[in-house]
């Protein structure tokens, strides 16, 4: 979308949000002066605060535009509801007025006000809380291992200017402790942005010390790239996508295998793991990578075959190729509600375990965030697959 569409019609959603706001303050139904006066201060922060959001797209890198484009996606998050809740509340509001008369008007702004403010708090503290989810899935091959593969599925870590360190190390902590066979990290590394990202040297430190049997493996996502952000969402064409040599230098830093459309084994070479390049931005300004039939066209049949991808598509042609089970990230599970409604209304697998078509399939939430640094109805995680060979 055209960086002038998207402003515009973010500026149109803040406006009608005002005028509604001010609306329903009228003289003789304030509940007082100190009040009226509150309002009025509160709707000039607000304000002030909806102008971070395009001031963190449109500077040049540096501390200025990281620290708007911190406020602006807390702000987000605060503007996710407070629009919302202005015009349900409005709407009843008017009815009870038909009903009832005259009433105190002003109690509108506020109480989206609060019940905003409550939630973003709630929600960018929940999403510091990752919890492990644990998945069963069985797969049936000629040569496979006789134990089970204990697979650890991480996604969307979206380090970005409102990442916490120590959520990052209370990860590795949680991996650790499932002492896995293997690490897969399904996409999302950054989030559109290396600079932004407050020492970095300390996250590579942190993600260095995950540790696994046959070692961490990695796919890109669509975010693995520079690229202008309005609000956590792109505004520059994929042509203009690329991914940048510090992005690169960070992976290898952190020891992970990042996998371009190839395959590896691990596990004696009785489990194959075939990594995807991202089917929207592949880094080079483009999308092209290899179809399913390309990508799955060296396996050997007779073994196991884990594809790793970022986002949950094309499931019926990895199946019809070989592929025995999809692990994927991206959707987040909807993140912040009533997104977890939404995202399943598009994806043929949106969270957690399904068999699609008869494609074994695992979709993680992720363990961090896009554009708000909140969760509302869905965990960060660190997801644990134990892969049952029949």
């Amino acid at each position: 979308m055209h960086p002038a569409v998207s402003i515009g019609m973010y500026l149109a959603g803040v406006t009608i949000t005002y005028i509604l706001c001010h609306v329903s303050i009228k003289p003789g139904y304030i509940i007082s002066p100190v009040l009226k006066g509150l309002y009025f201060v509160v709707t000039a922060l607000c304000l002030l605060a909806a102008t971070t959001p395009i001031f963190g797209a449109m500077l040049p890198d540096g501390k200025i535009k990281f620290f708007l484009q911190k406020v602006g996606d807390i702000w987000l998050g605060f503007f996710v509801y407070f629009p919302l809740l202005v015009l349900v509340l409005s709407i009843l509001q008017g009815i009870i007025r038909l009903f009832h008369g005259p009433m105190i008007r002003g109690l509108v702004p506020g109480i989206s006000f609060v019940v905003s403010l409550t939630l973003l708090i709630y929600g960018m503290i929940h999403a510091q809380q990752t919890v492990v989810t644990y998945f069963d899935v069985d797969i049936a091959a000629k040569d496979a291992p006789e134990e089970d593969l204990k697979v650890i599925l991480l996604g969307d870590l979206h380090l970005s200017v409102n990442s916490v360190l120590s959520t990052t190390e209370k990860m590795v902590e949680l991996v650790n402790a499932e002492d896995a066979d293997v690490v897969l990290i399904a996409g999302d590394i950054f989030n559109s942005s290396y600079n932004g990202l407050s020492q970095p040297e300390k996250y590579a430190e942190a993600l260095r010390g995950m540790k696994a049997k046959y070692g961490v493996y990695a796919v890109y996502g669509n975010h693995d790239v520079k690229e202008t952000l309005f609000g956590g969402f792109p505004i520059s064409p994929i042509s203009e996508a690329f991914r940048i040599k510090e992005m690169e230098d960070f992976m290898a830093d952190c020891n992970f295998k990042v996998l371009y459309d190839e395959t590896v084994e691990i596990a004696d070479g009785k489990v194959q793991i075939v990594g995807r390049i991202d089917g929207e931005k592949a880094g080079d300004g483009t999308s092209n990578r290899m179809s399913p039939a390309e990508v799955l066209s060296g396996i050997d049949p007779d073994k196991p075959v884990i594809v790793l991808q970022h986002e949950p598509v094309e499931f019926a042609a990895l199946y019809e190729n070989g592929a025995d089970l999809a692990v994927c990230g991206h959707t987040h599970a909807g993140q912040i509600f009533p997104g977890n409604l939404i995202v399943p209304l598009f994806n043929e697998n949106a969270y957690g375990y399904k068999n699609v078509g008869g494609l074994d399939t695992v979709v993680t939430s992720g363990v961090g965030y896009y554009g708000p640094p909140m969760r509302i109805g869905t965990n960060s995680e660190v997801a644990v697959l134990t892969v049952h060979f029949k």
